[in-house]
């Protein structure tokens, strides 16, 4: 293997995709770089109508396409509830972690959590919920606040996508809480749910 080829599999690992470039998607793109990864960003209308929103992120962001934004190590999906099983279709899913930052507004989840029904739509992935309790606006701001770190909850099955999202989410300077497996946190976490909405600031203990 060249030095090149290990950079490009290095850069690879820590890649950031993000699959939606709207309000979510950018502050999303906020977080993976002030975590110091470098981010794929894509939408339905392809990367070259992204380019206002890759200069206006700056360096370590590129526009990619949805496939592309996919094939990252973690990948967010960041587009309206309704717009996801179109976003999704047709990709393949190795083990990549997904992160689930939508909600499902006004939708009939017939029992089910949103999340189980987004894993469903990724068969092959490690779903994480994360990242939709905050308004857009909040969770692209600098976390440090009032001497404290802003909450960021997560939830999910696969104790190593956990980890993966919780050292993302950490590095970006997140207070992060596991609120449990992806049926119990994630029906926390949901809209209507006791966390949905809630901004809150973890404060270190005093030692």
């Amino acid at each position: 293997m060249t030095t090149n080829d290990l950079e490009s599999a290095q850069d690879a690992s820590t890649m950031i995709g993000i699959i939606g470039a709207g309000n979510l998607g950018q502050a999303l793109a906020r977080t993976a770089l002030r975590a110091a990864r470098k981010v794929v960003i894509s939408n339905s209308r392809g990367p070259e109508s992204l380019a206002p929103v890759v200069a206006a992120l700056g360096a370590g962001v590129s526009a990619g396409t949805v496939r592309e934004a996919a094939a990252a190590s973690i990948v967010a999906i960041a587009v309206p509830w309704s717009s996801v099983p179109t976003a999704v279709s047709g990709l393949q899913w190795h083990g990549q972690t997904v992160i689930d930052a939508t909600n499902a507004w006004d939708a009939e989840l017939g029992g089910r959590t949103s999340s189980e029904l987004v894993a469903d739509l990724v068969p092959g992935a490690r779903l994480v919920k994360a990242a939709n309790t905050l308004w857009a606006e909040v969770l692209g701001a600098d976390p440090h606040e009032a001497g404290g770190r802003r909450v960021i909850f997560l939830s999910g099955d696969d104790a190593a996508a956990k980890a993966s999202v919780v050292e993302l989410f950490d590095a970006a300077g997140f207070f992060v809480i596991d609120v449990g497996d992806l049926v119990t946190g994630g029906r926390m976490q949901q809209q209507g749910g006791p966390l949905s909405g809630q901004n809150l600031v973890g404060l270190a203990p005093v030692r």
